[in-house]
């Protein structure tokens, strides 16, 4: 770790007041207003990774639970139901998996709880695990590409239930048609971002009451088509079965794991708001709509056959509905992806600033949400929705489980204890410069990490060395985390950490 070291013939005060400036330009930036900053529904949120001053704190810990649910009613569920059932398995396997895969919204909602105590986004806290350059480029990894793939993957739900409802008014081009629904969604989706915490915070929770009832009258729909008693026509056994579990839970576990940007909606709490009910609202907000609505997704499964699934599960799903209700679906769809994207984009322009890339919050979430519009264009003219989510969510687990290992670790080490402002100081010798401005704890255990999760991975695209050894069981999110967990804390401990040790 090199530090900045003042000039000999220098009097200590000069030095100090030299140094100051460049420790508090964190602070400057949100204490040179003359008045507080307002967080309200009706103003475009201009605040980006600015620390959050005490007398701008507000709110409770349950306003969380409506800002995850409401993302999470989604028709994304219903595919990754219908996946475990494609696996092979059992109705009775298939919904335990989903209980059980849905157990990692608690590490979602631990991480929340760094947000108050830090009073910066999550993009700017992991600088205390990967140093202030090397933190540049997990972000990059990590805010970036989750952020692209994720906005794509739920505008190209939306493009394809859109186009499904156009069809029947009688536009059937099957590519312009998802192109402009997803270029509609995407416009009123960067309008949510560039509004941000404010019209979040106020909004969801009539959101979620809303999707949440369209949605149940959705799945009283689908429950007479669905066969309780349904067995798959060969049943899996032994490390068939085993496989098809992995994989099913890889599948699962991949949405919770990826919002390691929790601590960015929890930031504005006050820090005397409890982590007991930041992490209860955060994973049951998270939690019980993927349980409700996924487990719907696999009982829709065990009533079409193969040739309706072929077609699409949004084409089948729509096929189950009366005529009235099919539109009012198709629209809930639609909100829920402007719900879950305009959040999505909302925390990954926090994560453009802490890349480094000079550009106020605003302008970099329309840039966020252009590049997420491009690749859904693209997937809109090469895949089909199911492909896309299952394949996405899979290789996303390389890098998502070891990042939310190595932030829960972190976490655990400094008891939760962050200082925002030294947080935001990048000037060379700062407190998290660590060495040459790289965290090389953060940065090994991240890297193995992945090449652990990478090669226990069973995908359709192919699968790693040990997963294929062991006759394609997928233990990618068991692997990656415990290796990066286990890594980043036996570095934290030695001489690599440098001086601002955990």
């Amino acid at each position: 770790m090199s530090h900045s070291t003042p000039q000999p013939t220098a009097p200590p005060d000069a030095a100090a007041r030299a140094v100051a400036p460049a420790r508090a330009d964190a602070a400057a930036r949100t204490d040179d207003r003359t008045d507080a900053y307002v967080d309200l529904a009706t103003r475009p949120e201009t605040r980006g990774i600015e620390l959050v001053r005490p007398s701008e704190r507000h709110g409770r810990a349950r306003e969380l639970f409506w800002v995850w649910a409401a993302p999470n009613v989604s028709v994304l569920n219903f595919t990754i139901g219908a996946t475990m059932i494609l696996l092979g398995l059992e109705l009775w396997q298939a919904l335990l998996l989903i209980v059980a895969g849905s157990l990692p919204w608690i590490l979602t909602g631990i991480v929340a709880t760094s947000g108050p105590a830090a009073g910066t986004s999550g993009s700017v806290i992991s600088r205390a695990m990967y140093g202030v350059i090397g933190n540049k480029l997990v972000i990059l990894l990590t805010g970036w590409l989750l952020s692209a793939v994720f906005l794509a993957l739920n505008w190209l739900a939306s493009s394809f239930m859109g186009a499904e409802l156009l069809a029947g008014l009688g536009w059937t081009d099957p590519v312009l048609v998802p192109v402009v629904v997803t270029l509609v969604v995407s416009l009123v989706t960067v309008l949510v971002a560039v509004y941000g915490h404010g019209l979040i915070v106020k909004t969801y929770p009539a959101v979620t009451i809303g999707l949440v009832v369209v949605f149940v009258a959705v799945s009283a729909f689908i429950l007479p088509h669905a066969d309780w008693g349904y067995r798959a026509a060969e049943p899996l056994e032994g490390v068939g079965l085993w496989s098809a579990l992995t994989i099913g839970f890889t599948i699962l576990a991949a949405t919770p794991l990826s919002y390691i940007n929790s601590p960015d909606i929890a930031r504005y709490l006050p820090r005397s708001a409890r982590p007991s009910h930041i992490v209860a609202a955060t994973a049951l907000g998270g939690a019980l709509p993927c349980i409700a609505f996924t487990a719907m997704g696999a009982l829709l499964a065990t009533g079409i056959d193969a040739a309706a699934m072929d077609l699409g599960i949004e084409s089948a799903l729509l096929g189950m509905l009366p005529a009235w209700l099919a539109p009012v679906f198709v629209v809930a769809v639609i909100v829920n992806t402007i719900s879950l994207n305009g959040m999505t984009t909302y925390t990954s322009s926090m994560a453009l600033q802490s890349i480094g890339i000079p550009m106020r919050r605003i302008p970099a979430a329309i840039l966020v949400g252009a590049i997420g519009t491009a690749l859904t264009v693209y997937l809109v003219m090469s895949t089909s929705l199911l492909e896309a989510v299952n394949l996405m969510l899979q290789l996303l687990i390389v890098v998502t489980g070891p990042a939310m290992a190595i932030y829960l670790t972190d976490q655990a080490l400094r008891r939760n204890r962050y200082d925002g402002s030294a947080l935001l100081d990048q000037e060379r010798g700062g407190p998290f410069w660590y060495t040459g401005g790289w965290s090389i704890p953060g940065l090994v255990a991240a890297a193995t990490g992945g090449l652990a999760a990478a090669w226990c991975l069973t995908t359709e695209a192919g699968a790693g060395p040990i997963a294929e050894a062991l006759g394609f069981v997928d233990l990618s999110v068991p692997a990656g985390m415990a290796v990066a967990g286990l890594v980043y804390l036996g570095l934290s401990r030695t001489r690599l950490a440098g001086p601002t040790r955990p």
